[in-house]
């Protein structure tokens, strides 16, 4: 099994596939094989839908199963090379619209957090609108303070963008950077390397706790907010769009719902 897994990786990171995702069909083609137990390059249509069905009664969600499904795909396609047939694809879970987070909610959750490296990490966050994966990766390479911008290298989809330094926080970021080499991340563990994701999380999570805030708000919700404020203040949702780094502009456009400004301008007409 091992062989064959070996040679997915290979192919993965050789496609230039995220580390998120090289593990993630890593993990769903281990369970796959151990599924099958032998005959790995063999290619039965049923075998592959039994397997998927069983998932669904599992109890996984469509969007799960579906990423089942494009490792399976990949496998056979780009490793045994033999035609994938199986045209199936599950129904993903329902667009929910995310959790925002008010400017008073943020600022109390910032204000309660002594350490000043995570403060700042979360403020950052918060300001630039970055993804966890990229401020526990930023580097010193990547921060421009006399323009106030980031350079986000190979974020989501392997793309890089340009985003906003907040001023007020011009000052703490420098002190942060002041004697690091040029390839030294900007918020670093206590080992020197970065900070994990979930680590990033916890410490979002009890500040949250600590001040109060009872609603399903995550890490992620800091990125939420900023597109969200950002459009209250009547930045257009292009240059959001740019910000955000998302390539279609109706996924920048799912903030617009989320936005107080037009909302109260409009009176219930009963």
């Amino acid at each position: 099994m091992q062989e064959y897994l070996d040679k997915v990786k290979i192919e993965l990171k050789y496609r230039n596939y995220s580390p998120q995702t090289v593990d993630s069909y890593l993990g769903c083609l281990k369970d796959f094989f151990t599924y099958l137990g032998e005959n790995y390059e063999k290619y039965e249509e049923l075998k592959v839908k039994e397997y998927l069905v069983k998932k669904k009664d599992a109890g996984l969600s469509g969007q799960t199963i579906n990423v089942y499904l494009n490792a399976i795909k990949f496998y056979y396609e780009n490793i045994v090379k033999v035609p994938f047939k199986l045209n199936l694809h599950y129904s993903k879970k329902p667009k929910r619209l995310p959790t925002i987070l008010s400017r008073e909610e943020i600022a109390k959750i910032i204000e309660s957090i002594a350490n000043p490296k995570h403060r700042l990490m979360i403020a950052l966050t918060y300001g630039a609108g970055l993804r966890v994966s990229e401020i526990i990766r930023l580097k010193i390479k990547d921060i421009d303070l006399p323009s106030l911008q980031l350079n986000i290298r190979q974020a989501k989809g392997q793309k890089d963008r340009v985003t906003v330094v907040p001023e007020k926080l011009k000052d703490q970021i420098a002190q942060f950077m002041a004697g690091k080499q040029h390839d030294d991340y900007l918020i670093t563990s206590e080992r020197g390397g970065h900070l994990t994701e979930r680590t990033a999380q916890i410490i979002f999570e009890r500040a949250k706790e600590k001040v109060g805030i009872k609603n399903d708000a995550t890490f992620h919700s800091l990125r939420h907010s900023f597109a969200t404020h950002l459009l209250e203040n009547g930045v257009d949702v292009r240059y959001v769009q740019e910000l955000l780094g998302h390539a279609n502009i109706r996924t920048t456009q799912i903030y617009t719902h989320l936005t107080n400004l037009a909302m109260k301008n409009i009176k219930s007409p009963l």
